[in-house]
């Protein structure tokens, strides 16, 4: 295959792999935030629990079609990687959105955002998609790999989250709690010093979202 070109919103390519390599990258520059590269499996648009969604805290999904590789710094860029295999991607599931989310700062702060596909066999490069309108994101959805008549398709996409992860999470199910409020005390309770709040426990990936240590 040819050398691609960068894509635009909404374009479309399709993917002649069988497994592929997912590169979310960015330039390696002083105080830009960190930047993590993820993915949600979907079955009618929405992922059947959490499971099926791989991030640095849950590296492997079960079926091992979607697996997280992690991250490289480079004198100039820093890449955080997935590895997709469309033969093992279980029946019904067809779409996998490739995310990224920011730690530390906004999309606006990160300087040469991009998503890029190569065929895991030879390295050749199959799509890339340059993000450059960012501002206040804190999530972004890249792209998406799809299923369409038997043939998987890349689709760029390039939608911003201001809601961070958890947002982005929320909108394809994944799970996410409800803060929970102390009750205030009774009137003529004793006095003493009432104990600190705890913070709201959001549904198991996020704590894992929130508290993981990254590679």
């Amino acid at each position: 295959m040819g050398a691609t070109m960068t894509m635009q919103k909404g374009s479309n390519v399709p993917v002649p792999a069988g497994t592929v390599r997912v590169e979310v990258g960015r330039q390696n520059a002083p105080g830009a935030p960190d930047v993590d590269a993820s993915a949600l499996l979907l079955v009618a648009g929405r992922v059947r629990d959490d499971a099926d969604f791989v991030f640095y805290n849950q590296p492997a999904h079960a079926s091992g079609a979607v697996r997280h590789e992690g991250k490289q710094t480079a004198a100039d860029r820093v890449t955080d990687t997935l590895v997709v295999d469309f033969g093992k991607i279980e029946a019904g599931i067809e779409r996998v959105v490739l995310a990224a989310s920011a730690d530390g700062g906004t999309f606006g702060r990160v300087a040469g955002l991009h998503v890029r596909i190569t065929d895991a066999a030879d390295g050749a490069e199959v799509a890339r998609f340059d993000s450059t309108d960012a501002t206040v994101e804190t999530a972004f959805i890249l792209g998406e790999l799809y299923l369409r008549q038997g043939v998987w398709k890349f689709r760029a996409v390039g939608q911003g989250y201001s809601s961070g992860l958890e947002g982005l999470a929320t909108d394809f199910g994944i799970s996410v709690d409800e803060p929970q409020h102390a009750p205030a005390p009774a009137p003529h309770a004793p006095a003493a010093p009432p104990a600190p709040p705890r913070p709201a426990a959001p549904a198991l990936s996020l704590i894992h979202i929130s508290d993981g240590a990254r590679e």
